[in-house]
């Protein structure tokens, strides 16, 4: 019998593992059941792993907020033997660019972000964005919007490998097996089934199983979580000139770019209306690149006509289909299963406030730094969504 059962141990589920065993008031055990401890095909390894304040929601806002915080002093939380983790911060600005008819969302967007406490400049102008921007071609532009501060990119998977290892040192248990079933005893989950035929008996059941949330839900007879694998693709390619460092690129087309070493990474996220099925396979689709990215990025950037690809590979996003937003906190029908999916791509830097949230839920019954119940399962029930439109 363990106290709390974490379903994932991937960055999500090992931050739930890490605050709840940091936690003085919980004296629980925790274990935590993860199908794949190489991480080969996870998204903790995949990640292009950045964080940002520019989001379309006030509590995403505040969660990137605390997510850098936790970051920037990662050294003093994630220590094991005075030994500090290093996940290779940098800190960078996200530049969204918009066309005239972006207008009214940047505006919108922008003041949700300065209420919010996020520092972020308003270009406006073809002309003035050349000016702070001369490598770029403006003359589509309309607008741009650029973060200041707390912005930036990082290890991911050393991230990941951080919180599992400060949360083992605490106590957790990991055990490498995959979750096949669950046992119900009326409301409330007993126990988790095993790959090897073993069982879990539990208190309290977290899902954070990423891209196969809906299914570890239906395990559990929990019907219709909206979230569902989604392949995206990232390139690695090298360029004859250098290209701009410290920025993260967000085009108008939805196209996003960013230096990593000698070159650079970029993808995208299929736009309203493209074909973005559900998938669970990690082949690179190459013609994306040739077809559509190499030319959205040489009219962007001129000194992008002359590239070479390097590396590529694929990768899921967890997505919420109903709003593109984290599904957080308990089954109003079965109390001790949690949920902790639908990062919808923006689950990386959202682990350190989810991870603290959710381990408060479970230690206290309430959230009591971060009020995270706006992301509770009762939005699903009730088709009530949190809208995030600011998804890279």
């Amino acid at each position: 019998m363990t106290d709390v059962v974490v379903i994932g141990g991937g960055v999500i589920g090992s931050a739930v593992a890490y605050f709840l065993a940091s936690d003085p008031a919980f004296g629980g055990t925790v274990t935590v059941v993860e199908k794949d401890p190489t991480y080969e095909f996870s998204t903790s390894a995949r990640s292009v792993a950045s964080i940002r304040q520019q989001f379309s929601t006030a509590e995403n806002v505040a969660i990137s907020r605390f997510g850098y915080a936790f970051l920037k002093e990662i050294g003093t939380h994630l220590a094991v033997d005075d030994e500090a983790p290093d996940i290779q911060f940098r800190e960078g600005g996200y530049l969204f660019l918009g066309e005239e008819g972006d207008r009214a969302a940047f505006d919108r967007t922008l003041q949700i972000q300065r209420d919010g406490g996020a520092e972020v400049d308003r270009i406006d102008g073809s002309a003035a964005i050349a000016a702070r921007f001369p490598w770029m071609n403006t003359e589509d532009l309309a607008l741009a919007h650029l973060g200041l501060s707390r912005e930036g990119w990082f290890d991911g998977y050393g991230l990941m490998r951080a919180f599992r290892r400060k949360a083992a040192s605490l106590g957790v248990t990991y055990v490498a097996q995959q979750a096949v079933g669950f046992e119900r005893d009326g409301s409330r989950i007993a126990a988790v089934q095993l790959s090897d035929g073993t069982r879990i008996p539990g208190g309290v059941f977290v899902n954070a199983s990423g891209a196969r949330a809906r299914w570890t839900a239906e395990m559990a007879g929990i019907e219709g979580l909206p979230v569902s694998p989604r392949k995206r693709c990232v390139f690695y390619c090298e360029t004859r000139e250098p290209i701009p460092q410290g920025l993260l690129v967000i085009d108008s087309s939805g196209t996003y770019f960013r230096a990593e070493g000698q070159g650079f990474l970029c993808g995208r996220s299929p736009g309203p209306g493209e074909d973005d099925p559900e998938n669970t396979d990690f082949d690179v689709d190459y013609s994306q690149f040739e077809d559509y990215l190499w030319p959205t990025l040489a009219h962007r950037v001129p000194a992008f006509e002359a590239i070479k690809q390097v590396s590529a590979w694929g990768c899921h996003y967890a997505m919420c289909l109903l709003d593109a937003n984290a599904i957080l906190g308990p089954h109003p029908d079965v109390p001790n299963f949690l949920f902790a999916n639908g990062f919808s791509g923006h689950g990386m830097q959202q682990s350190p406030a989810v991870g603290r949230g959710l381990a408060e839920w479970i230690v206290y019954g309430q959230y009591r730094s971060l009020d995270l119940s706006p992301f509770g399962y009762e939005r699903i029930l009730e088709g009530r969504p949190l809208e995030e439109t600011e998804v890279i």
